[in-house]
C-alpha cells in the first residue's frame, strides 16, 4: 500500500494476444478502454487502505481516449496511470499507454471516476482523506 497515491504513478505491463487484434490487423479500440480500467483498478487496490477498499467501489463515469499510433500482435505495452484533479464527487484519471520497446506513446485517455458505497452501490461523497489521497489539487503535471 502506498502512503500517497496523489504523487506517484503506477503501470501494468501487457502483452497483446490475438483476441486484441482487430479487422485492421491492429489492437482494437475498445481493448485499450480495458487497459485503461485494468491499470486504474491495479492501483487502488495496490495502493488504497484496507478501510478504503472494504468502504468504496469506482464507477466509470466517462472515458475519453486519444489514439495516437496502433499497437499490433507482438508488441508489449506499459499502461502508466495517475490520479488527477477532483471536482465535486468525480476523479479525474490520466493514463498513458506506451509501447514498451521504444517508449512510443500510443494512447492517453483521461476517466472520470465516481466513488460508490460497497455495500449499498449508490454513489458516496469521498472522505476528506480520500480526496486528499487520491486527487491532486493542482493541474495534474508528471
Amino acid at each position: 500500500m502506498s502512503q500517497n497515491p496523489s504523487i506517484e504513478t503506477h503501470e501494468i505491463q501487457i502483452e497483446i494476444t490475438e483476441t486484441d487484434i482487430d479487422q485492421l490487423n491492429h489492437v482494437n479500440n475498445t481493448v485499450y478502454l480495458r487497459w485503461v480500467q485494468e491499470a486504474a483498478v491495479a492501483h487502488w487496490y495496490s495502493s488504497a487502505t484496507k478501510e478504503e477498499t472494504e468502504k468504496y467501489i469506482w464507477v466509470v463515469v466517462r472515458h475519453e481516449i486519444d489514439y495516437k499510433y496502433p499497437a499490433r500482435l507482438g508488441d508489449k505495452i506499459i499502461v502508466r496511470t495517475r490520479v488527477g484533479t477532483h471536482n465535486k464527487n468525480i476523479f479525474d484519471r490520466h493514463t498513458d499507454i506506451f509501447r514498451s520497446e521504444d517508449m512510443k506513446l500510443l494512447a492517453q485517455a483521461v476517466t472520470k471516476w465516481c466513488p460508490f458505497d460497497s455495500k449499498s452501490m449508490r454513489p458516496l461523497r469521498a472522505g476528506e482523506e480520500v480526496i486528499k489521497r487520491w486527487s491532486v489539487s493542482g493541474p495534474n503535471v508528471f
